[in-house]
C-alpha cells in the first residue's frame, strides 16, 4: 500500500491493493435501483440541531440502538477488518447547521465520484480514533483540527468492504480555510443537517452482491448521491439525535 496516506473504501479515504481494485469497483449503478421504501419518520426539530442541544446530547447521551452497524459484505473475506475513522463535520452556518461531504475525484481507481466523508484507516502513531479522522481531514480538506470542536463518536460502523469505522462527531465554527487535496477530492459540498435528520429524505434501495441481497440508505441531495455507509452512519446519527 503506498505511503502513509492509504485512502478510501466508499465512506472513507482509503486505497485497496491492485488486486483488490477490481473487486471494489461497482456493477451496477446505485442511482439506477428503484425506490423499495423510506425510513418515514418526523425530521428532528431545529432546536434539537442546534449547536449547545448537540453537545448536551453528547454529553449526556440517550439510551438509544443504531441502526446499523454491520453491513453485508461486498464479497468473501478473510482477512482481519481494517480500522478506519472518519468525522463527520457540523458547520455552524448563520441559515442553519451544516453536514460537510467530500466527493471522490473521478479518476481514482476505486469508488470514483462516490460520496464519503473526511477520513481513513488508521495508523500506527495515531493515538485514537479522534486522532486519525482530524489528521485525516487535514490531510484531506485541508481543515485544521484547532477548527473543530470534536463532541464524541457513533458506535463503530462494520462496512460492506471490510472496514471498522468509528464515526466522529464534531462542530466546525467558521470562519475557517479548506484546501481540498486534488488527487483525491474533486468537490468539498455542504447539506442542511435539517435536510439529512429527516426520515422522508431516507430511501432504501437493494442490490446484489455475490454474497447475497444487500438493502442500503440512499440520500438524494440535489445533484450529490449520498448512499452505503454515508449514508448508513448519517441513518444512525439521525436515531441518536431523536432518542428520548
Amino acid at each position: 500500500m503506498p505511503g502513509r496516506r492509504a485512502k478510501r473504501s466508499g465512506v472513507c479515504p482509503i486505497h485497496y491493493p491492485q488486486q483488490e481494485r477490481d473487486l471494489t469497483r461497482l456493477h451496477f449503478d446505485p442511482e439506477l435501483l428503484p425506490v423499495d421504501s423510506l425510513g418515514g419518520e418526523a425530521a428532528i426539530t431545529s432546536e434539537r440541531l442546534r449547536a449547545e442541544a448537540l453537545r448536551q446530547r453528547f454529553a449526556n447521551p440517550p439510551a438509544w440502538e443504531p441502526e446499523i452497524t454491520v453491513e453485508r459484505l461486498v464479497r468473501p473475506m478473510t482477512d482481519p477488518l481494517t480500522d478506519a475513522a472518519v468525522l463527520l463535520p457540523i458547520i455552524l452556518r448563520d441559515e442553519g447547521p451544516t453536514l460537510l461531504f467530500t466527493q471522490r475525484a473521478a479518476h481514482l481507481n476505486d469508488h470514483a465520484g462516490q460520496i464519503s466523508f473526511p477520513g481513513g484507516r488508521m495508523e500506527a502513531d495515531d493515538a485514537s480514533a479522534v486522532d486519525t479522522a482530524l489528521r485525516e481531514t487535514e490531510e484531506e480538506i485541508g481543515l485544521s483540527r484547532r477548527h473543530i470542536d470534536v463532541l464524541g463518536t457513533l458506535p463503530e460502523y462494520h462496512t460492506g468492504t471490510g472496514f471498522r469505522v468509528i464515526p466522529v462527531v464534531g462542530i466546525v465554527q467558521p470562519p475557517f480555510e479548506m484546501r481540498a487535496d486534488p488527487l483525491e477530492v474533486a468537490e468539498i459540498f455542504e447539506v442542511p443537517l435539517s435536510f439529512l435528520m429527516d426520515g422522508m429524505h431516507h430511501q432504501r434501495r437493494t442490490a446484489e452482491f455475490v454474497t447475497g441481497p444487500r438493502t442500503f440508505y440512499v440520500m438524494p441531495y440535489e445533484r450529490f448521491f449520498i448512499w452505503g455507509a454515508t449514508a448508513g452512519m448519517l441513518r444512525n446519527l439521525f436515531h441518536f439525535l431523536r432518542a428520548e
